[in-house]
């Protein structure tokens, strides 16, 4: 169920004197209900308790790396350019409910966050959930609704690099047989969406390993664990659970040991973080490798198409060697008609007509014998093959 909240008329006020544009947010709770909020960056500030600072993180118009923050009360989550939200122990805010890519996150989100309250509702709502969903009771509503946001980008980056080396190989083989400026720019193409696609993967790994190698930060997550120090819970919701169903109520047991671990547990235990986010830093790592193997098969592909190019151009330098080899072997010819061109008397041109067959046999030899000595002296050298 969706309500639309209108503005405060104050908020409004403020908000065009300042000359700045209201935000759309979307609020999920723990039921998965979702409320419209057109707010400003202020009313939000003042609705999670967060600084300005942890907020300008998730301005679309600012260019800022995947990061994972934890505060007091909130967790700070920007991935990529479409998942901007912040979490808390009590609800999920969304920045711009109505991208494109936002929308399938909050159907995920009113799929998920609801799971833990049919414990609450009786035996009517146990068959509406099966063996498998009773699990997500043992994580807190924050770590689900973390879950639902590293789920959605760790598939979509998955998606992207799906189509990119369904698009990238057959291209590759195709310029590998034949190279030409149409392949060559399909190519290029390609290696540009690698290298972006690989600098988004690399942010989002980066963000998880950093969050994974301090078991403070970590720590700062655990909203539910804070909030439960102020204000502890009563374990007697869980309790009308175990006698309805054998295999529901073993797997409540279960939620309700770790629910409860959670909460009253060491501070520093963080292994049911450590456990979800290495998950994802696997499948996002995953996605890495793929994208670092397809540059390998890049790389390997322009080597060899500079190996062929390498090659044409030594058939170009041989052909060259070639045809200049030649010339000057003809040369040989001009020089002997030079000679007997030139306007000067000379006593054997007279009753000599024999001369000149000898002449061009001598000069013909000559110049074959000349072209032979250049050719194997580049044969000697290697600059033609043999």
């Amino acid at each position: 169920m969706t309500h639309v909240v209108p503005a405060d008329p104050q908020v409004l006020v403020t908000v065009k004197k300042k000359a700045q544009p209201s935000r759309s947010w979307a609020v999920l709770d723990s039921n998965g209900e979702t409320t419209l909020l057109d707010v400003d960056k202020y009313a939000i500030m003042h609705r999670v308790n967060i600084h300005a600072r942890d907020l300008r993180i998730l301005d679309p118009l600012l260019s800022y790396p995947s990061t994972i923050l934890g505060r007091d009360g909130a967790i700070v989550l920007n991935l990529e350019q479409h998942i901007k939200a912040i979490i808390t122990a009590e609800e999920v805010l969304l920045r711009d409910p109505s991208g494109e890519y936002v929308v399938p996150v909050v159907q995920e989100l009113q799929r998920h966050l609801p799971v833990v309250n049919a414990i609450n509702q009786g035996p009517e709502a146990i068959g509406q959930i099966d063996v498998e969903a009773a699990d997500e009771c043992v994580s807190p509503f924050e770590f689900r609704a973390l879950e639902v946001a590293l789920e959605s980008i760790c598939s979509f980056l998955a998606a992207r690099t799906l189509e990119l080396e369904t698009a990238a190989y057959p291209a590759l083989d195709e310029l590998t047989s034949l190279i030409s400026s149409r392949n060559l720019d399909r190519v290029r193409k390609l290696k540009s969406a690698m290298t972006r696609l690989t600098a988004r993967v690399q942010k989002v790994r980066d963000a998880l390993e950093q969050l994974l190698d301090d078991d403070d930060d970590m720590a700062d997550l655990y909203l539910s664990r804070k909030l439960a120090a102020s204000s502890p819970v009563s374990g007697s919701g869980a309790a009308n659970w175990y006698a309805v169903s054998p295999t529901i109520g073993s797997k409540i047991s279960k939620a309700s040991r770790g629910s409860i671990a959670t909460i009253h547990g060491d501070e520093n235990d963080v292994e049911e973080l450590e456990m979800l986010l290495e998950a994802y830093f696997m499948q996002i790592d995953g996605t890495l490798n793929k994208l670092t193997t397809l540059r390998e098969y890049i790389d390997d592909t322009e080597d060899y198409i500079n190996i062929q190019l390498d090659n044409h151009r030594n058939q170009l330098i041989q052909l060259e060697l070639f045809l200049s080899s030649g010339s000057v072997c003809l040369s040989v010819y001009a020089l002997v008609a030079a000679i007997f061109g030139m306007n000067i008397p000379f006593t054997w041109n007279d009753n000599h007509g024999y001369v000149f067959k000898w002449v061009v046999i001598i000069s013909g030899l000559l110049s074959a014998l000349l072209f032979i000595l250049i050719m194997s002296y580049a044969r000697l050298k290697g600059l033609v093959g043999s």
